[in-house]
């Protein structure tokens, strides 16, 4: 064994490999082909996954200063392209690639951010049309929210003044480009539902490409728009152009001036719609006072008000009609009360003691009023009262005889 060596520690092999890597102009900056595996998504904002191919795989991650640059969510088995660097992580002499910027292999990272946002926005329900607000017939006012040095401020203004002059346009200037360009957006947005002086928003700028139009994209200007309680007409870009805010908002309108359009009506439709009105309303009045007049016509020719007597004669009839009745239902209550004491009063007759006395039949009771009616209830002796038809006797038992036809039994 050769003694003349030096002795080197892990840690001095792993970081002189880095060294020598980092030396290296190639591996200095490469851009990479292949599909992510193994995606984690760390907590301190970094991001960790496999790069790999059909052979080989390698390490790779992506810190959080700039995991701000990818404009679309990773997912995994995504193809894409990393841009970055090759080095090593001298705690496991492992080399991986440090990823810089990732785009889409094969499709722009714009639209797969657009299509991501708007498949979540899409589950959300933000883009139901159940939640959309109707767009006012006659605004007062209509606020803009869009750049005050672009073609297409003077293009609504120039729309909404030869449609509808009564119009009143409030302009919010906001910034529609850029990385900051949405927050303004939202201010605009903000700002006329604080203050409450507009009747419809229209938010949009002129064409451009998909970067120029990507303010409108934002998530946070989305929920912006599906928060207004002002109705919101999106208007960005050309007709063929589609942005987030188109389908959040509560109705898309193709170009700036078409939304202009959309705000207000034509002036030279309103008047005649009113001036048809008016005909109608007219018209409809005159029928009406017609009706009355023939109506109070025909009242005015009536027996009743051209003769009071023969209104009263004919109150008179009324009353005697009444009377009559009021007559003949009494006397029918008092005859058929009559006739019922009568059957009452003979068959109470039928029954009475009294009735029974005046055939000469007799009531005999004891001192204590006891009706006696056999032989056994008396003694000699003893004081009874008789009852008769026309009086009362007092009398003393000299003598009691029972009947032999009696059986005692």
């Amino acid at each position: 064994m050769d003694n003349s060596k030096m002795i080197l520690s892990v840690s001095q092999i792993n970081e002189y490999i880095r060294a020598l890597i980092s030396r290296d102009e190639i591996l200095s900056m490469v851009i990479v082909r292949g599909e992510i595996s193994n995606l984690t998504f760390h907590r301190t904002g970094h991001i960790y996954f496999t790069l790999k191919d059909e052979g080989s795989v390698i390490k790779s991650v992506m810190f959080r200063s700039s995991v701000g640059r990818v404009k679309f969510a990773l997912k995994e088995g995504m193809n894409v392209i990393v841009y970055g660097r090759i080095s090593v992580y001298p705690a496991s002499g492992q080399y991986q690639l440090y990823a810089e910027d990732i785009q889409p292999d094969g499709i722009g990272a714009l639209y797969i951010a657009y299509e991501q946002i708007k498949e979540k926005l899409a589950a959300e329900g933000l883009f139901d049309q159940s939640r959309k607000k109707p767009i006012p017939k006659l605004p007062a006012t209509v606020g803009i929210i869009t750049s005050p040095t672009g073609a297409a401020i003077h293009d609504m203004i120039n729309v909404i003044s030869r449609r509808f002059p009564l119009t009143k346009i409030l302009l919010y200037p906001a910034l529609v480009q850029g990385d900051n360009a949405y927050k303004t957006l939202i201010e605009g947005l903000e700002f006329f539902n604080r203050e409450k002086n507009a009747d419809v928003i229209i938010i949009g700028r002129g064409g451009g490409s998909m970067e120029d139009l990507w303010a409108f994209n934002s998530v946070d200007l989305a929920y912006a728009v599906a928060r207004s309680e002002i109705p919101v007409i999106s208007a960005v870009g050309h007709e063929s152009d589609f942005t987030i805010c188109d389908f959040v908002a509560d109705l898309r309108a193709p170009t700036p001036s078409a939304a202009a359009e959309l705000a207000v009506p034509d002036s030279f439709t309103v008047k005649h719609f009113i001036s048809d009105s008016a005909r109608a309303m007219e018209k409809q009045l005159t029928n009406q006072i017609q009706q009355y007049r023939k109506n109070i016509l025909a009242l005015s020719s009536s027996r009743v008000l051209t003769s009071k007597e023969a209104l009263l004669d004919e109150y008179k009839m009324k009353l005697g009609i009444i009377s009559d009745k009021l007559d003949s239902g009494i006397d029918a209550i008092i005859n058929n009360k009559i006739t019922r004491y009568q059957i009452l009063t003979a068959k109470l007759g039928a029954i009475s003691p009294l009735n029974t006395l005046s055939r000469g039949y007799a009531i005999v009771q004891n001192e204590n009023g006891k009706t006696i009616s056999r032989i056994g209830d008396v003694n000699e002796n003893d004081i009874i009262n008789i009852s008769l038809a026309d009086g009362a006797a007092r009398a003393s038992v000299i003598e009691i005889k029972q009947n032999s036809e009696v059986n005692n039994d």
